[in-house]
């Protein structure tokens, strides 16, 4: 892949979009941007991107309309490396609203690839899936061990091996994408790479109630509203930064010939793995006040853990993350702490919880 190429980035507003775009744009990549703006932040995302220097295009389109998508594609068909991060992104939104849900993630994948396969058949094609497409994990056997959960007998997490268990409307949709783009590449012979991705945070992450437990968190503490822990704060995810991902990223695009039809788990693995109330101990510590989380009812299908295998993923991509916990969550304290502005007084609401989770769904990543 030659420097100076152009990428276009689905979601490109959103969190890991806009680090993305940006580390691009450094690069010295074009950048296209297409987002519809509809998640809160996406704006001011973009306006943070378009203060950048480089070769940034901005096209605002719903990833549902296959018109204006096919559009877009044939428009920028010298594109090299199109990554797909556009979503609806919250189990408790697929719940109540199961046919946007699956429009926007599934339907809106579906018109992605059929415009990459008639304008952009070369391209590399990263897609966003998530750890949801293995359900609840209920048949994995959980212990508690000094303090936090972890599997009994999965020490380096759960890998690309475990059998598919599409768990909510989310999980369905997601699920389904993901298997399109693994078919695509079988199929058309698309060079895709599909990445079940685990829990991302970092640097721009406007978290909410429904996904982004860890940045929501942050925010709360920053801004002094309340925290809600639904179950015990025992609960354990890896941790992945933002960076790191984009890493990954980069990674599969250098690699992308051999890569081709791939499917990764990325998250932080078993090395970068935090709980609810180890989270809220660092942000204490970093805040230099009391977070006093507020306890309720465990909510049905929540995992006590999750921890992904990346083995395969370093492996193939000569890769691992490289910031810790503690670094990762300091990083992101000091950028909400320095934007407060954004978030003192942003119509957050504030009974929240750090692994939400509506009747018979599992967790948000």
């Amino acid at each position: 892949m030659s420097a100076g190429t152009k990428r276009l980035v689905t979601g490109g507003a959103g969190f890991i979009g806009c680090n993305a775009a940006r580390r691009w744009l450094d690069a010295g990549h074009a950048v296209v941007v297409v987002d519809d703006l509809s998640r809160r932040g996406a704006d001011r995302n973009l306006a943070w991107l378009r203060e950048q220097p480089g070769d940034l295009t901005f096209e605002r389109i719903d990833i549902r309309d296959r018109l204006a998508v096919e559009d877009c594609l044939a428009r920028h068909r010298d594109a090299e490396v199109v990554l797909h991060l556009a979503a609806q992104v919250a189990v408790t939104t697929s719940v109540e609203d199961p046919r946007h849900d699956f429009e926007v993630n599934a339907l809106g994948t579906f018109n992605l690839l059929e415009a990459t396969r008639r304008h952009l058949p070369g391209a590399v094609f990263l897609y966003a899936s998530t750890n949801k497409v293995y359900g609840g994990l209920e048949t994995e056997g959980v212990e508690l061990h000094q303090g936090r959960y972890r599997f009994r007998h999965r020490p380096g997490g759960i890998p690309e091996t475990q059998p598919l268990d599409f768990h909510s409307p989310y999980g369905c949709s997601k699920g389904a994408a993901d298997q399109y783009v693994r078919d695509y590449a079988r199929i058309y012979r698309l060079r895709t790479v599909c990445f079940r991705q685990s829990c991302i945070y970092g640097y721009r992450q406007f978290g909410v109630e429904d996904q982004g437990w860890v940045a929501w968190f942050t925010i709360a503490a920053v801004t002094g509203q309340p925290v809600f822990i639904y179950g015990d704060g025992k609960q354990v995810r890896d941790l992945l930064f933002v960076d790191d991902l984009c890493d990954a990223y980069d990674a599969a695009v250098a690699r992308a010939e051999s890569l081709r039809g791939a499917v990764f788990n990325l998250g932080g693995g078993p090395a970068h793995t935090l709980s609810l109330l180890e989270l809220v101990g660092l942000l204490e510590k970093l805040t230099g006040r009391p977070v006093r989380p507020r306890f309720a009812d465990w909510r049905p299908g929540d995992q006590p853990v999750f921890v992904a295998d990346i083995s395969a993923a370093s492996a193939a991509l000569a890769w691992r993350p490289r910031t810790d916990v503690a670094t990762g969550v300091r990083l992101l304290h000091a950028w909400v702490e320095s934007n407060r502005s954004l978030f003192d007084g942003g119509g957050l609401s504030p009974h929240v919880g750090g692994l939400p989770t509506p009747p018979r769904a599992g967790p948000e990543r």
